[in-house]
């Protein structure tokens, strides 16, 4: 069958209003939207506990700075294989399904989470302590790799064309909220616990926490169906014969370069909200404050990311993304005058800079639609793994070398952003039927 047979097969079943009733429509979204939460707390909550590992999983006498670096190096190991394992698992979940390998993702990190939380410290097991905690976060790596894009491929399957852009939305929201549960549990240990307790036991309660959490969300996707397009494919025999990837690096290098350019913009975009606290202590704003600042910050990047979502669906992706160009120097704006405002004010701005970054529900729209159903899971893993590899660490390093000028640097990386919106926008319109795969 050819490619644009596939592609119209495809987009009938997407159009379809009917495809899948409603009540099954919310349950899929909720649902993968929960695992999200879950799996990027489980995937975030190492950084909080670094300094904790890194005394406990290295030798005692070795010197501070090589604890820090090689407790980095483990941190980083779980990025590093976020491509390899997202490649991996898109390819099964192309060729035997989506749910098969949605779930197996799930039940790696809850398994990878349960094992860092339950391992023996290294005066009790030596050199095989460090070993041991680095392939779990390997595994942590590989599980994240092929959920995210799993995620969005899956919700976007089940709903309408026209609801594409608000499921990814709230499937994103998911994923903020994740990130704001790993902070909460993090700071609540350090609470309740005196810092004693926290390097005897506590620090393993998010960890074994977030295994439980995992488990339960393996059993809530055993309830979910197949999506109604790859079952569409599997009857109609249009499941790709070959390795999907080759098809999609020699047939879609145009849905490539637009996701990559828009996982530019999602990467920078987090980045911009994890730093917040650092650029608020800069001001001389105190841990605790800079902290609830930005945790208001990233609950309104959770309001954005789903009413921009709607809001795609019906302006289009162009008029998104040229809307986007604009609200984003807003953001800038917001950012430069942080310096000096009371903590009312600082918290309203931090609220619009969260706000704004709901640009990145974009991402997911465009990427979904960049591909054919047969070749999605594949396309949308490779593009936006490979690109939040290189831009997730690249953003850092540009902020950092843009610090002598302050803020300022964060508000250039802002109106970057904006830029990139604006010609993302404007490419978009001027090729209308660049998305094309429905």
């Amino acid at each position: 069958m050819s490619e644009v047979e596939n592609s119209r097969a495809s987009l009938s079943a997407w159009q379809d209003d009917g495809c899948m009733p409603r009540k099954e429509q919310y349950r899929a979204i909720g649902i993968v939207s929960l695992g999200q939460c879950l799996e990027f707390y489980n995937f975030a909550i190492f950084i909080f506990f670094s300094d904790v590992i890194g005394q406990l999983f290295f030798p005692v006498g070795m010197p501070e700075w090589l604890t820090t670096v090689q407790t980095w190096g483990l941190f980083a190991a779980g990025y590093l294989f976020r491509p390899l394992g997202g490649v991996v698992l898109a390819h099964f979940g192309d060729l035997f399904g989506r749910k098969r390998v949605f779930a197996f993702s799930v039940l790696l990190m809850a398994f990878s989470t349960l094992g860092i939380g339950l391992l023996p410290a290294y005066e009790t097991i030596g050199p095989v302590a460090p070993v041991l905690l680095l392939c779990f976060r390997v595994l942590q790596g590989i599980a994240i790799g092929g959920e995210v894009p799993g995620s969005w491929t899956f919700v976007a399957e089940h709903v309408p064309r026209k609801n594409v852009g608000w499921a990814c939305g709230i499937v994103c929201c998911g994923l903020t909220f994740g990130i704001l549960l790993a902070t909460s549990v993090a700071s609540a240990v350090g609470t309740l616990f005196p810092l004693e307790a926290v390097h005897e036991f506590g620090w393993r309660l998010p960890f074994l926490l977030g295994g439980v959490f995992g488990l339960a969300g393996l059993k809530l996707r055993r309830m979910l169906n197949e999506t109604p397009v790859f079952d569409n494919m599997r009857k109609q025999k249009m499941l790709v014969p070959a390795l999907p990837l080759r098809e999609v690096l020699k047939a879609h290098r145009y849905g490539i370069f637009l996701s990559i350019v828009v996982t530019w913009i999602l990467s920078s975009v987090v980045v911009l909200t994890l730093t917040l606290p650092i650029v608020l202590h800069t001001y001389g704003i105190g841990k605790e404050d800079a902290l609830f600042a930005a945790s208001i910050s990233t609950v309104f990047l959770a309001i954005g990311v789903t009413v921009s979502g709607a809001l795609l669906d019906r302006v289009g992706p162009s008029r998104f993304f040229l809307l986007y160009a604009v609200l984003l120097l807003v953001g800038a704006f917001a950012y430069l005058k942080m310096e000096g405002a009371d903590m009312a004010s600082l918290y309203a701005l931090c609220a619009v800079v969260g706000l704004f970054g709901g640009v990145t529900a974009g991402t997911p729209y465009v990427m979904v639609s960049s591909f054919p159903a047969r070749v999605r899971y594949t396309g949308v893993s490779f593009a936006y793994n490979v690109s939040y590899a290189f831009f997730g660490g690249v953003t850092p390093m540009i902020i950092t070398a843009l610090s002598p000028f302050g803020v300022v640097s964060h508000v250039i990386y802002f109106v970057f952003i904006s830029l990139l919106s604006l010609v993302l926008g404007v490419v978009l319109m001027a090729r209308p039927t660049a998305l094309v795969h429905r």
